[in-house]
């Protein structure tokens, strides 16, 4: 009988006090599936409509409604974010340079209408939270591979998620400088080889025992691109859930006309 992903996160809890220094290597084999993940082509030119749902623990809701854009330009990723519901949050907008260069820290800005300001997100800042959902500011960048360590869970050994092959592969930051700007002391990634995408993850939060559980709970090919429409990110202590953030896509085109000047931050700070 295949266990459950449930027993799987239990099981991982218990031993993560005591996993060997020399698991934790960096293997050749683990670096180079994320590699492919890394490298997978993930369009161009892309606009979306986002649903972000915000879940306390006592399960009352918050909606917020937000319009994407996403460009490539050269190897650099740029990504604007327009927050269109509810009133409280409507016109902020969130943009993104994200560097391919590793040696280059990438930019991020947030426009408050409120007080007309727009701030520029420091490094120190990164392991906020954005927008008060369970993702922080580092998850809205990719991340560098030479930052990282990679080693397989179990090598040798198969695991699936939602009936698909899946390796599973800790990812282990080099230095404490990674830690304290992403905020997360390591990583467990489950990753589809079949279509070079990370489908889950957990993440060990560096202050306040939370552990992160991300899953893709919806997959769908637009345009021969692999998406993942439904994610939800779940924020734990031991065994009590302290929130949760659903995230949706929907309407999500590729290959769209956009211009360099709309990744900028004074057409940020003009709203749509």
């Amino acid at each position: 009988m295949k266990r459950s992903f449930t027993a799987f996160i239990f099981v991982f809890v218990a031993m993560v006090c005591h996993i060997p220094q020399d698991i934790l290597a960096d293997d050749p084999k683990a670096r180079a599936i994320m590699e492919k993940v890394d490298a997978r082509d993930d369009g161009d030119n892309q606009t979306a409509n986002m649903e972000m749902v915000l879940v306390d623990k006592k399960g009352q809701e918050r909606v917020r409604k937000i319009h994407t854009f996403s460009k490539d330009k050269g190897k650099d990723t740029l990504k604007l974010m327009f927050f269109l519901h509810p009133a409280d949050v409507k016109d902020t907008a969130f943009l993104t340079y994200d560097y391919d260069d590793p040696d280059k820290d990438d930019d991020q800005w947030l426009y408050l209408p409120a007080l007309r300001k727009t701030k520029r997100i420091a490094t120190a800042d990164k392991s906020s939270s954005f927008m008060g959902s369970d993702l922080n500011y580092s998850d809205m960048t990719s991340l560098d591979l030479e930052d990282y360590d990679y080693s397989f869970y179990e090598e040798g050994k198969e695991s699936e998620v939602r009936g698909k092959k899946v390796y599973v592969i800790w990812s282990v930051p080099r230095s404490k400088k990674v830690i304290d700007e992403t905020g997360y002391e390591k990583s467990l990634v489950f990753v589809r080889p079949d279509i070079d995408m990370v489908v889950r993850g957990i993440r060990w939060v560096k202050d306040g025992g939370y552990l992160k559980y991300i899953d893709v709970k919806n997959l769908e090919k637009i345009d021969g691109i692999w998406v993942a429409t439904e994610t939800l990110v779940t924020k734990k202590k031991g065994k009590t859930t302290v929130h949760k953030t659903i995230l949706t896509l929907n309407d999500v085109k590729f290959n769209q006309n956009l211009d360099d000047d709309l990744f900028t931050i004074r057409r940020m700070e003009k709203g749509l």
